[in-house]
């Protein structure tokens, strides 16, 4: 089978799958898997661009991915101004304190080389920092979560769109990404997949702590939407005659009495459906410009310079190609996309909870995605991650069929099929393994493998 008929058939049965859901389920989860497959397709489409490209064997995806939810946060929420004024002072003074020991901590080194003294004096330094910054930040960090801990006990934001804190969720991973590559990239894939899970907890770990920067396990509630609430659809005239319109058939058939009834219950129906289209919409412009630019990268010559360097390494230092930089520059891509997604996310969810990033969900679950699509290739990627959530969301009704159908021949008080039944939920992470075990079977390059070209 060819590449493109290949790519044609696993876009005709996502289609299918999701159209199924629509008529047997209903319409709106229909739409909710749809941006959720929209948003894991962006974080495989990083992660393909780090392990696709150059070979990065990244397992800190949790991290990036809450980086962007932190963002989602800071952009979107309205500032506290108690909370700015007990603690603007002495984060002032924290900062400025980084500042100047950052400075004498590099004039030293420049100054003084690599000899024992700088390393003696650069610790020193270090230490005294420490010291001094918590000198100012404790007490202001102190100051902010006692403002109304209840229901602020942060900074809150800036109060912009939401939207904007897709950009900021990127800019903050890859800001991560280069701090984090500055270290590890260079070491072997084994050192570098533990250094980048291990920065992911402590990012985490830092989130869920730190109360003053986005409340820590309390939560943020009530983020805003770049999209319309359902309650605003539902008092807009405009909508109530839209729907009317479209289901004026259905209408006219009833008695005049039943027919307001309908139309409420269907106006309340349609605005969650049509306020999930609109994030599909948004999210769907953002995959394809995403997607877009990944291919041009590429099929560039950086692109082929990336993929030389993942084949060869050793050759492509021959040939004078800095290895390190190159792997600096795609791991900073690739975790900037996946910030993106984690902003995404964060939006759609509209709220923040830090307590739910786990390694399950967002490091081994985008993983099977870009190994099922197809590592190296973009669409795969895309296709990975529909196929891959589908199956995630749609296990445990899928589970609870298969179940019911292995068990029919058994009575209805038999132990053994009422614990089945019970469990049927945890399917989803067998449907995982055999998805994967057939993939790697039948396709050991995913459904849609690399194109190389001779």
């Amino acid at each position: 089978m060819s590449h493109n008929l290949r790519a044609a058939v696993c876009i005709v049965v996502i289609l299918s799958m999701l159209m199924a859901v629509g008529f047997f389920q209903s319409w709106s989860l229909s739409l909710s898997i749809v941006n959720m497959c929209l948003i894991s397709s962006i974080m495989a489409l990083g992660v393909n661009i780090q392990w696709g490209y150059a070979g990065l064997f990244n397992v800190g995806i949790m991290g990036f991915a809450a980086l962007g939810g932190v963002a989602a946060v800071i952009v979107s929420k309205e500032p506290v101004a108690e909370a700015w004024s007990a603690s603007w002072l002495g984060l002032l003074l924290s900062l400025a304190t980084l500042a100047f020991f950052i400075f004498i901590i590099r004039w030293c080194r420049r100054a003084f080389g690599g000899s024992i003294i700088n390393n003696v004096i650069t610790t020193i330094l270090i230490v005294l920092a420490y010291f001094a910054i918590r000198y100012f930040f404790i007490p202001s960090v102190t100051a902010i979560e006692d403002v109304n801990p209840a229901k602020s006990g942060y900074l809150g934001g800036l109060g912009l769109p939401i939207a904007a804190s897709w950009l900021v969720g990127g800019l903050f991973a890859a800001l991560a990404a280069l701090l984090v590559g500055k270290i590890a990239l260079g070491l072997r894939s084994d050192y570098l997949a533990i250094a980048t899970l291990g920065i992911s907890e402590i990012i985490v770990a830092m989130i869920k702590n730190e109360d003053w920067l986005t409340r820590g396990v309390k939560n943020v509630t009530g983020l805003s939407r770049p999209v319309p609430y359902e309650l605003e659809l539902q008092q807009a005239p405009w909508f109530s005659d839209l729907v009317q319109r479209l289901y004026s058939t259905r209408l006219t058939s009833l008695p005049s009495e039943q027919q307001s009834a309908l139309l409420d219950q269907l106006v309340v129906d349609s605005s969650s459906v049509f306020v999930k289209l609109c994030y599909a919409g948004l999210f769907a412009a953002v995959l394809i410009v995403l997607f877009v630019l990944s291919q041009r990268a590429l099929n560039s010559p950086w692109g082929r310079m990336m993929r030389a360097i993942r084949d060869n390494e050793d050759a492509a230092s021959a040939m004078g190609k800095n290895v390190t930089q190159r792997h600096l520059q795609v791991f900073v891509l690739g975790s900037a996309v996946v910030g993106i997604a984690g902003a995404m996310m964060t939006t759609l969810d509209g709220q923040f909870t830090p307590g739910t990033y786990n390694p399950l969900r967002f490091t081994f679950l985008i993983w099977v995605m870009v190994i099922v699509g197809g590592s190296g290739n973009n669409l795969g990627s895309i296709v990975g991650g529909f196929i891959v959530w589908f199956f995630w969301i749609e296990a445990e009704p899928l589970g609870l069929i298969l179940v019911e159908l292995m068990t029919s021949g058994l009575a209805e008080g038999n132990s053994l099929k009422a614990h089945l039944l019970e469990n049927a939920a945890h399917m989803r992470l067998v449907f995982m393994g055999l998805i994967l075990l057939l993939v790697l079977r039948f396709s050991p390059k995913g459904l849609l493998p690399e194109r190389t070209s001779h």
